[in-house]
């Protein structure tokens, strides 16, 4: 029997229609989105399942809306007897993560999330900080690169995806630097990320200042099922960690590698990436090859999983 490990994406996942098959299928589905639109006070449902995507793509929207999504194909999934063992999330998907494991309270998470996506787009302004995607270069190699182009600026790697992706964020004079060296260095590919903030770096340190009075007052439990955190890239030992390691989350590096290689020393096997997008699978491929992945978006990827999930849960 294998351990299965819930995947939960981050932002940029999103897309008009998200959800909706699902909803229209699953009541349970359904219950969660709608849940998540009271919370945060405007029509949610509507957003995921129409758009418009200007209004989508907006940190302050996107970030409740991918992780309702994600916890709406959760609740179809448990609804169908597929429960994880373990959890992990990109970013904004630690909420998701933790919000299966019992520790964090839906639906306050939804309205703490809107509040981070706000904090995180109100903390640089537009056109100041940039994000750009590295394909093919060592991890070394990066920070290497990064440290050369800085110039007093700051550019960082932000998100240690799998071997050979990394994204760098900080001041956008500096990424441009920094993009320039990868190509002379020989990445693959180097792309700039369509975001509105620098993540992940110490340029977000506002939002994570302005986060911690908001989680100061919310309920934490104990964990029902291990998970890992972005920050530390292993597995949280204690409950009573996760309001600093989520706010020290916001302007610090998602180790998401190192997470997927502490649930595999676990002996995890089975990474089923829950809510929109299939880029975690890709990442878990180039991880752990021997890894069984899965994603659950709509009704035709669940009977796919459900299919398979069945003969090896």
């Amino acid at each position: 029997m294998g351990k299965v490990a819930f995947l939960f994406p981050g932002q940029g996942a999103q897309y008009a229609g998200m959800g909706r098959e699902l909803a229209m299928a699953f009541p349970a589905a359904l219950q969660v989105l709608e849940q998540a639109s009271q919370e945060v006070g405007f029509d949610l449902v509507r957003l995921c399942f129409e758009g418009p995507e200007e209004e989508l793509v907006k940190t302050a929207n996107a970030q409740p809306a991918i992780l309702a999504v994600s916890l709406a194909v959760a609740a179809v999934l448990k609804d169908h007897g597929i429960q994880p063992d373990g959890a992990a999330g990109l970013s904004l998907g630690e909420y998701g993560a933790l919000t299966v494991a019992g520790a964090l309270p839906f639906p306050e998470v939804i309205r703490l999330v809107h509040l981070r996506g706000q904090f995180m787009q109100e903390a640089v302004p537009l056109g100041v900080g940039a994000m750009a995607a590295i394909i093919g270069l060592d991890s070394n190699v990066v920070e290497d690169i990064c440290r050369q182009a800085a110039d007093h600026q700051v550019v960082l790697p932000a998100n240690y995806n799998c071997p050979g992706q990394i994204v760098i964020a900080g001041h956008a004079e500096a990424v441009e630097r920094a993009m320039d060296l990868c190509r002379q260095a020989g990445a693959r590919r180097v792309a700039k990320l369509a975001v509105s903030a620098p993540f992940h770096t110490p340029l977000l340190a506002p939002a994570s200042e302005r986060l911690a009075e908001v989680l100061a007052g919310v309920p934490v439990g104990s964990m029902a099922i291990p998970v890992a955190s972005n920050v530390s890239g292993d597995i949280i030992a204690d409950a009573g960690a996760i309001k600093d390691l989520l706010v020290r989350q916001v302007a610090s590096p998602v180790r998401f590698e190192d997470n997927v290689r502490a649930l595999g020393r676990l002996g995890f096997d089975i990474f089923v990436e829950v809510g929109p997008g299939r880029s975690l699978g890709g990442f878990v491929r180039r991880i752990l090859p021997s890894a069984k992945t899965y994603a659950v978006e709509d009704t035709a990827s669940l009977a796919a999983a459900l299919e398979s999930l069945r003969g090896v849960c």
